[in-house]
């Protein structure tokens, strides 16, 4: 069962596509866009990142720190970085495999990857917005400009 608006987000500390552990707890004071997808390279997730690479002011400028978190091992990562030129880090929940995702309810253990759940966290660690859509479904990224605009006002 996926997180519900309200709940505290579950901590995590990740490695990032470059090796540097990235936790929540030091994203604290800031709030977080946490947007899980599947996989690095596939085409679906890599149209979500590009968007949210390509209307990314939209989220630092409300003061939103951005993190998208998949689990492919880190050295994926770092490709898929570079290829498509995202400027948030890509976090790796390769090891133990899934389980961030599998906190966040967001994880597909029959075929062992994160489905695509978007959460946004406040300055506090509470859930101010939460959507899951599963594999194979786009995401509109409307619902979570609008979350980011609640939060600011």
């Amino acid at each position: 069962m996926s997180l519900s608006v309200g709940d505290r987000a579950p901590e995590f500390s990740l490695p990032d596509q470059d090796k540097q552990v990235v936790s929540l707890a030091e994203l604290r004071g800031k709030p977080v866009l946490v947007v899980f997808y599947p996989f690095a390279f596939s085409g679906i997730c890599t149209g979500e990142l590009c968007q949210l690479r390509d209307e990314l002011a939209t989220y630092t400028d409300a003061g939103v720190q951005v993190v998208a978190i998949s689990t492919d091992p880190v050295f994926s990562l770092k490709a898929f970085k570079a290829q498509e030129g995202l400027p948030f880090p890509l976090l790796s929940d390769f090891w133990p495999h899934g389980a961030t995702a599998q906190a966040y309810g967001v994880f597909n253990d029959k075929a062992g990857m994160a489905v695509r759940g978007t959460f946004l966290v406040d300055a506090e660690g509470v859930v101010r917005f939460a959507e899951v859509n599963q594999p194979g479904d786009a995401r509109a990224q409307t619902g979570w400009k609008d979350a980011v605009a609640q939060l600011a006002a």
